[in-house]
């Protein structure tokens, strides 16, 4: 696991070291066990390294093919590196190292861009064909590892993170105001767009080539999620058998490591289950939780600390076991150092994830995740109900938009932008939304199709989302975090799984709004099992009943409670007193409105205070540096 990055001058100027130096400095959080670069005329590739495979020199980077022809940096790691070795070793070639990077290389001069789909793992790589004069750029199927690329005049740069192109003299940092309004809507960006104009996020399953003499960039899709009903399905227990066979293969895959490894161990069925299997394997894992200070919490805020569960999970499984308890100021102490290693807001409120990689780092290099599991089986069954009633795909849309306005309404939308930007009508979000399913053109003539449908959309919208806070959080400590949920072989069941071994009662959910004000009894807070039956039933084989059977619970602190509590200071200071940058493209009359509807308890707009906080910090840091 590393970090990559690199420049190219299109105008033939050759590149300076000292530039591509900087460009890895500025993200040698993600590899602090060392660092090369290679220049070659108007080439520069960058590499910082966090030794997992391999710890020796031979599997130093960039990495250079044994005829000399490729470059190349490369940023993952490859479970199947080890059948792929010994497929290239038939064809001819011979290994310098025991590396999965020099499996990748090879495997790309020998099938090129086809070797992509080969590949089972979470990756980043760029290539340089010195023949051809031709760059590739690719990211995995899932999106695990990020990929940015910008053009500004002569320059074109790349990077695992925004940092390595920001850190090019002269860079223009320009707000990319649709962006912006987009994560005002989602709390995501669904598009390839980033924060900032002329830097783009190369989406998840797609590779990018650049021919240098013709100057011909193109964009490829090499890979797509197709959730569907199978034409002929299995028995039920075959279905239970077969996943079952997949996850403990999943999980094994991923245990590949020359350094110590751990898992995630929140009290959930995910992350339970993928340290029942991995404890099996390794005898002395260690195992990690964050709980919650609950003692000015509300609501349904008293079931967001799981450290009980996890702790008996711990028992169980005889893990060493580490706990950081957060506690309203928290978030406050970490907002600068959060917000420069995110480099743009995504979806939740993620500092909380950002304390489990700190606590988690101390012990071990890599850290096993349960990221996944809901997206690929129908962990969120309250969502999906909205889909299952639809008479055709645009009332679907309708539906399902209106659901994922995450953090204001289109009304309230208008409202913070319009003062400012003047008629924000030509960004329509239900555009990009709809845009979402353009590549996927299903027929929907049942219930379980709207399902699927609705699983493809979180998939490539939400758990993307949640892949680029987990990674840019986990390497700013110098931290690999795998997700055993996202191996080919178990996606692949996944997505040809029926739905009605998913779900159960799909009518009668009723939806957890966790933004409505109420207590726990209140109808809004009915939590439900209903979720994820067929994952359910194989990990009751593994896991306490109270866990595998229990009702769905999200990773979350208790913020609603804090923001109007123990912590409105701090939000009135840095949302309501003086000049916050955030006002220079919002509407503050507005945007005091929302926030004082949350701090006087009127309504619950937790994801909109900390949106904002954390776009607020992000200009300071980013955009007026």
């Amino acid at each position: 696991m590393c970090g990559i990055a690199g420049i190219i001058n299109t105008n033939g100027a050759p590149v300076d070291k000292s530039v591509v130096k900087k460009m890895t400095d500025a993200i040698a959080h993600r590899g602090p066990d060392g660092e090369g670069q290679w220049i070659e005329g108007n080439v520069g590739f960058g590499h910082r390294r966090l030794a997992i495979i391999d710890l020796s020199s031979d599997a130093e980077q960039p990495m250079i093919s044994i005829d000399h022809r490729y470059v190349m940096v490369y940023n993952g790691e490859m479970y199947n590196f080890k059948e792929l070795r010994a497929e290239l070793e038939e064809c001819g070639y011979w290994f310098r190292s025991h590396s999965d990077s020099e499996v990748v290389l090879n495997a790309l001069a020998e099938w090129g861009p086809k070797a992509l789909v080969r590949f089972n793992g979470m990756f980043a790589l760029a290539l340089w064909d010195r023949k051809e004069h031709t760059l590739l750029l690719a990211r995995d199927r899932y999106g695990v590892k990020p990929l940015y690329y910008a053009q500004q005049g002569t320059r074109f740069a790349f990077g695992s993170e925004q940092k390595a192109i920001l850190a090019l003299p002269q860079f223009e940092r320009v707000l990319n105001k649709p962006a912006l309004l987009e994560y005002f809507t989602f709390q995501n960006i669904f598009t390839d767009q980033t924060l900032l104009q002329d830097v783009t996020l190369l989406p998840p399953g797609y590779f990018l080539t650049f021919d240098f003499v013709s100057g011909h960039q193109q964009r490829t899709q090499y890979w797509d999620y197709n959730f569907r009903e199978s034409e002929k399905p299995a028995r039920y227990e075959e279905y239970l058998e077969e996943l079952d066979r997949l996850f403990r293969q999943a999980v094994n895959r991923q245990l590949v490591s020359d350094v110590e490894l751990g898992a995630y161990l929140s009290g959930g069925m995910d992350s339970g289950s993928i340290t029942a299997i991995a404890s099996q394997s390794l005898p002395k894992l260690k195992s990690f939780t964050i709980g919650f200070d609950l003692t000015t919490a509300s609501g349904m805020e008293f079931g967001y600390d799981e450290r009980a569960k996890a702790e008996a999970m711990s028992a169980r499984f005889k893990t060493e076991h580490y706990e950081m308890v957060l506690k309203a100021g928290d978030m406050e102490r970490c907002l600068p150092a959060l917000a420069w290693h995110l480099e743009e807001p995504r979806v939740g409120q993620s500092y909380p994830n950002y304390y489990a990689a700190k606590l988690t780092s101390k012990f071990v290099k890599v850290v096993l995740s349960g990221s996944g599991g809901d997206e690929l089986f129908g962990g969120y069954p309250w969502r999906y109900y909205r889909a299952a009633g639809s008479q055709d795909f645009e009332q679907y849309i309708d539906q399902y938009y209106l659901y994922w306005q995450r953090l204001v309404n289109n009304t309230e939308l208008k409202a913070m932008f319009a003062p400012v930007w003047g008629d924000v009508n030509k960004v329509w979000t239900r555009d990009i939304f709809r845009d979402v399913f353009s590549l996927n053109d299903n027929k929907l003539e049942k219930p379980e199709d709207y399902i699927n449908h609705s699983l493809y959309f979180e998939a490539k919208t939400f758990l993307h989302g949640l892949f680029v806070v987990e990674d840019k959080l986990s390497m700013a400590h110098g931290l690999e975090s795998r997700v055993p949920f996202m191996d080919n072989d178990l996606v692949d069941f996944a997505m040809q799984c029926p739905v009605n071994l998913k779900l159960n009662n799909l009518a009668d959910v009723i939806r957890i709004n966790e933004n409505e004000l109420g207590s726990k009894q209140d109808k809004y807070f009915k939590k439900n099992n209903d979720g994820k039956q067929l994952m359910r039933d194989m990990m009751s084989h593994y896991l306490p009943a109270d866990i595998a059977k229990a009702e769905k619970q999200g990773f979350s602190s208790p913020d609603a409670s804090w923001f109007k509590g123990e912590s409105i200071n701090f939000v009135e200071r840095a949302l309501l007193i003086g000049q916050p940058r955030i006002y220079e493209v919002l509407d503050r009359h507005t945007v005091e409105e929302l926030v004082l509807e949350h701090l006087s308890g009127k309504n619950n707009r937790r994801l909109l205070v900390w949106s904002l906080l954390n776009v607020n910090q992000w200009m300071e840091d980013t955009l007026f540096s």
